[in-house]
């Protein structure tokens, strides 16, 4: 979603978290690193990523990065609690708008997900308006760039004014805990929030709780990806001092249920390969990896067999050999549960391959 229909978007009482792209690649943090550019951002631990995030607001916003988190050092915020937040600060590990974090294994399938385990610890300061947000999002396919269909919204805490996206539902419990649910779409895309009826500083909990319950309500399915998980704020008035003081998550493969296997299932994989264009010398091409298997897969690579292409570039993949031409998976495409399928992209000089195989990996 861009920056124009975000904020046409916004008309209401919508609160959408973390939308707008962090431009560029994201580099070590020292100790205490600050951050003022609109969409700075930076990696800590070397699993996650830091960023500002200004996107509603065109006074300095500044976070303080440290090894464990983030805080507000600095924030001119002064929103209408009748429309958009400010900005969305926060942490993540997955897949921005193309900046995904080191060593990241999303965007995963559900089906392929076992558990997701996360811990959050934030402090919160009075006299400023703001909600305290964990993002989840959600998408048909495995999607690194842009915004993503489903966006599930964990609310530890609201302070002013404001609320969700949409309208209330209900209530639920999940994750052992008692929620109000609102549900309602932004423009861009669907929106379900839990909100907690007190304020929560920490908890530790498994993300999968609340996807299994957002599917139930028909807003995702089990074939879907989760693509990042972030923790931050919403900040309408005020909010320095607002900080993540510790975050971390891990996704686990080997899931069962919905479209991909478990347990003692089989694994494997199969590769198509087609030809989408072709030139004097050279052509385009794409192979289509799916699990031929019943059981989940973490990983896969490809061997291409006749022709004599040398590739030129590469999307979707890695290449690890060039006599033969052997492809691998991307940290974001490796997951696959049973039936599910991935590409990748080509250009090549020389002639397409007569056939790919695939092992798993």
């Amino acid at each position: 979603m861009s920056k124009a229909l975000r904020a046409v978007a916004a008309a209401g009482l919508f609160v959408v978290g973390g939308l707008v792209a962090v431009m560029g690649p994201a580099s070590p943090a020292g100790a205490d690193t600050q951050i003022c550019d609109t969409y700075g951002s930076t990696t800590i631990g070397g699993r996650y990523v830091v960023m500002n995030n200004n996107w509603g607001n065109s006074a300095t916003q500044c976070i303080n990065v440290t090894g464990t988190g983030f805080s507000i050092s600095q924030i001119n915020a002064n929103k209408p609690t009748n429309g958009a937040p400010a900005s969305y600060p926060a942490i993540y590990v997955g897949c921005h708008y193309s900046n995904c974090s080191p060593g990241t294994n999303l965007p995963m399938q559900i089906s392929a997900i076992s558990t997701a385990q996360t811990s959050i610890t934030y402090n919160f300061v009075s006299g400023a308006t703001y909600d305290a947000a964990y993002d989840i999002w959600l998408d048909p396919t495995p999607k690194t760039n842009g915004v993503n269909a489903t966006e599930i919204m964990i609310w530890f805490n609201r302070q002013g004014s404001i609320q969700p996206v949409g309208s209330r539902v209900g209530t639920a419990t999940v994750a052992g805990k008692s929620w109000e649910v609102w549900q309602g779409n932004n423009g861009g895309n669907d929106v379900v929030s839990y909100v907690s009826p007190s304020a929560m500083t920490s908890w530790s909990f498994d993300v999968k709780n609340f996807i299994t319950d957002v599917i139930s309500r028909g807003k995702a399915t089990s074939s879907w990806y989760l693509t990042s998980i972030q923790a931050g704020f919403e900040p309408w008035i005020g909010g320095q001092g607002l900080a993540v003081t510790a975050f971390s998550a891990s996704i686990n493969g080997g899931g069962g249920g919905g479209g991909g296997g478990g347990g003692g299932g089989t694994a494997g994989c199969t590769a198509t390969y087609r030809t989408i264009n072709s030139w004097q010398g050279g052509f385009q091409g794409e192979v289509t990896v799916r699990n031929s298997g019943t059981a989940a897969i973490s990983g896969w690579s490809t061997t291409w067999s006749g022709g004599s292409a040398t590739i030129q570039s590469l999307w979707n993949g890695r290449v690890t050999s060039s006599s033969p031409v052997t492809v691998r998976n991307e940290t974001y495409n490796g997951s696959l549960g049973a039936s599910a399928s991935t590409t990748y992209g080509f250009t090549a000089n020389g002639t397409a391959p007569s056939s790919v195989s695939c092992t798993t990996a």
